[in-house]
């Protein structure tokens, strides 16, 4: 019922920006904590960026003061916002949302499916 589409990808200079969206659809009653994920090949997957359901906002080290983590709440849809990305920040970034469907059903957690982001010259 509920899926995520994700957009917003794509090759950029080193230097350059990039805003990544997360769009959820069908029966979304309400969005909880937000979470940004990226993978680069062969690495682990690497927590990125968090909203919390109670809105606190938090980064890791590697991209902080240069990512910046929204939420458009009529439109059902979260932002990542990269700014002086850099060669390192080359990977496949997925969002993950918890929503719950209705006023009773408690949030379940949903997966985008990815979106490439390559930084090079």
């Amino acid at each position: 019922q509920v899926q995520l589409v994700e957009s917003g990808g794509g090759l950029v200079q080193p230097g350059g920006s990039l805003t990544l969206s997360c769009a959820a659809t069908g029966s979304v009653f309400r969005i909880y904590a937000i979470d940004w994920y990226r993978q680069a090949p062969g690495k682990q997957r690497e927590l990125v960026a968090v909203i919390a359901s109670g809105g606190a906002r938090n980064y890791a080290d590697s991209v902080k003061g240069r990512f910046t983590a929204s939420r458009h709440n009529a439109k059902n849809t979260v932002y990542l916002q990269m700014n002086s990305l850099k060669p390192e920040d080359t990977a496949v970034y997925y969002c993950k949302l918890d929503v719950s469907e209705s006023s009773i059903s408690s949030p379940a957690s949903y997966w985008g499916q990815g979106t490439q982001v390559t930084v090079s010259s």
